[in-house]
């Protein structure tokens, strides 16, 4: 028959015998099994555990098993542990009042041990696709807010973080800086060293900005050359000094961008701090100040207070 290899099960069965049976059929099985004797101690087993499945018995001490189920789904961090009932009951109400629960399935005692194998692995059967579908969906998040090149959130993850960020300096009084950085003359790096060149340029620059930013700033690349950082309770002060720091370590030392080919990058500097206005607002007086740095020669900061 087949199984889930390593799957953990907690069994929860104030009869000692039928712990010691159920325990055994499952081991047999390559299970992992941790044993609980009433219903507080199968709670504390699926919190520390946090098991494949769990065995509960109906009828239990302390909690029975619908108390211990309907505890489960309200915890976030048990929620998604199937649970199978044991019940010597021949009547159906319990079983159906464990299904309304959320209960995965239910085994009426006595049973033979393949229908408790066959019940046990379809229950870690629906674990795992459970935790695989999350992992898949966290990636997939992971996606939509990264740009793929740089490895930074992307425009409109980070457009969705300073409407946050925005609303939330307003409305507590805080200081928050915008910094706009766009690497100088990255047409001719282009041009010179073709497309490839270009985005080793791009990830070297994200690769040296990050070290630069304190642990609540956010990088993004902005679009095409162009970087944001969202510097939350940051003056204008601040922000220029954040804005020189990351200057510095771009032209501290020239850009590796191929076989045996460096590049001397140098990055221009717009930074905005919030006076009343808006995301799109904050974002358009960092470009102006950005406009500015780059008129003055480029390689500079350039602040729009």
């Amino acid at each position: 028959m087949s199984r889930v290899p390593r799957a953990r099960i907690v069994i929860a069965e104030d009869s000692l015998v039928m712990r010691a049976i159920v325990r055994q059929h499952l081991e047999d099985h390559g299970y992992e099994v941790i044993e609980a004797d009433d219903g507080n101690a199968a709670l504390e087993a699926c919190r520390t555990h946090h098991p494949d499945a769990a065995l509960l018995d109906i009828e239990m001490p302390a909690r029975d098993g619908h108390e211990v189920l309907r505890l489960m789904k309200a915890d976030d961090d048990m929620a998604d542990i199937p649970v199978v009932f044991l019940t010597g009951r021949t009547g159906t109400d319990d079983i159906v009042t464990g299904i309304e629960l959320g209960a995965h399935d239910y085994l009426k005692k006595p049973f033979e041990p393949p229908e408790l194998i066959a019940r046990v692995n379809s229950a870690v059967r629906v674990k795992r696709l459970q935790d695989e579908l999350r992992d898949r969906n966290a990636e997939l998040e992971t996606v939509s807010r990264t740009d793929a090149l740089t490895g930074l959130y992307n425009r409109r993850h980070a457009a969705e973080h300073l409407v946050r960020h925005v609303s939330s300096a307003r409305r507590h009084g805080l200081d928050l800086s915008v910094l706009m950085f766009d690497i100088d003359h990255f047409k001719a790096i282009n041009d010179t060293y073709g497309h490839a060149g270009g985005d080793m340029a791009l990830r070297e620059f994200a690769a040296r900005l990050s070290p630069t930013l304190r642990t609540e700033d956010i990088p993004a690349r902005w679009g095409g050359e162009e970087f944001l950082v969202i510097a939350p309770m940051t003056s204008a002060d601040g922000a220029t000094a954040l804005g020189e720091r990351v200057r510095a370590s771009i032209a501290g030392r020239p850009f590796s961008i191929g076989p045996d080919q460096t590049c001397v990058v140098t990055v221009s500097v717009g930074c905005a701090t919030i006076a009343g206005e808006d995301a799109d607002g904050l974002i358009g007086l960092a470009d102006v100040a950005l406009y500015r740095a780059k008129a003055a020669g480029r390689n500079q900061v350039v602040s729009a207070a």
